[in-house]
């Protein structure tokens, strides 16, 4: 289970403190999942979501407002009194001396924001929903080349970081050389980028550490990318068949999404970059519903059918 602290949100989405409670340093996130205190205030508290953050609107304080001081606050500590994160008001709105009083008993820390409600929710949510995912680090190079995320596995020693430089030359971006920490942010999306010690630094064999930024530019790296695509460079076997026409896909399984895949043998004289260019450009073709080897296949077809009829006539 990953975790964010709650000290990171406050300075992340600019919140201010109304009421510290105890700690408010030490409470950590574990949960993407954000609750509007709508329903609970009524008195239903089934299915409460403890470890959630819990966030108050216009609805939910026009609503408070309508209550006598007494009734305010006894549903204020029946909702205090189950024990969550924090109290978030969004708006800027005015907070009731009932909440400051019920936060401090609990020690639960109040905090507020000037962003609407959904605005502020939709923001959180995105941010818990990238910090909070199942991640692993793997060994390769991720680059954006053409808006697509290419993932660059092998063997070390076997061409993945010089690769990479040369796309950065022709233009593409560098996200992680050497260790790239991908995260299921989504049922079908992976997020890569690289550890902070490392990010925008390339080992080139030989000659050693650059840094990318500083000598192409900042157009030339990028913190994070989906990773759409990958290509895994092997060094050539002879004894090796070698997909050639594309009409078979191959897959790459990472934290449970299948990613389409290629392996690439390297042998002297082959542009790795320009294979890479190229994936990265059939992919985006695929996607939009054209498929070469499909194309290429179904004409040979046609022409062996027709072939097949004349020799009938």
């Amino acid at each position: 289970m990953f975790s964010v602290s709650l000290q990171e949100i406050i300075e992340k989405f600019n919140l201010s403190v109304v009421c510290e409670g105890d700690h408010i340093d030490q409470i950590m996130i574990t949960t993407a999942d954000v609750s509007r205190t709508g329903l609970h205030l009524t008195g239903f508290l089934e299915f409460f979501g403890n470890s959630r953050l819990q966030v108050m609107g216009n609805a939910e304080m026009a609503y408070l407002r309508i209550l006598s001081k007494d009734e305010r606050m006894k549903r204020l500590n029946n909702i205090f009194k189950m024990r969550f994160p924090c109290m978030v008001v969004a708006r800027n709105l005015e907070i009731f001396p009932e909440m400051i009083e019920a936060s401090k008993k609990y020690h639960i820390p109040l905090l507020r924001t000037a962003d609407y409600t959904s605005s502020f929710i939709y923001e959180l949510f995105r941010f818990l929903n990238v910090y909070l995912a199942p991640r692993i680090t793997t060994h390769g190079v991720l680059v954006e080349v053409y808006g697509e995320g290419i993932l660059i596995q092998g063997e070390s020693g076997v061409g993945k970081s010089e690769t990479a430089l040369e796309i950065v030359k022709r233009g593409h971006r560098l996200i992680a050389d050497d260790l790239v920490e991908i995260r299921r942010v989504s049922d079908t999306t992976l997020l890569g980028n690289a550890p902070d010690v490392i990010r925008h630094f390339i080992e080139i064999r030989g000659i050693g550490v650059l840094d990318v930024k500083n000598l192409y530019g900042v157009g030339s790296v990028k913190m994070q990318e989906n990773v759409n695509l990958v290509i895994n460079l092997e060094y050539w076997d002879s004894t090796k068949n070698y997909e050639r026409i594309g009409i078979f896909e191959e897959y790459t399984d990472i934290l449970g999404i299948q990613v389409p895949s290629h392996t690439i043998p390297v042998r002297p004289g082959r542009n790795l970059a320009i294979i890479v260019e190229v994936a990265a450009m059939n992919y985006r073709q695929k996607e939009m519903g054209y498929n070469a080897a499909k194309v290429l296949v179904d004409r040979a077809f046609e022409d062996s059918r027709k072939d097949n009829a004349e020799n009938i006539r």
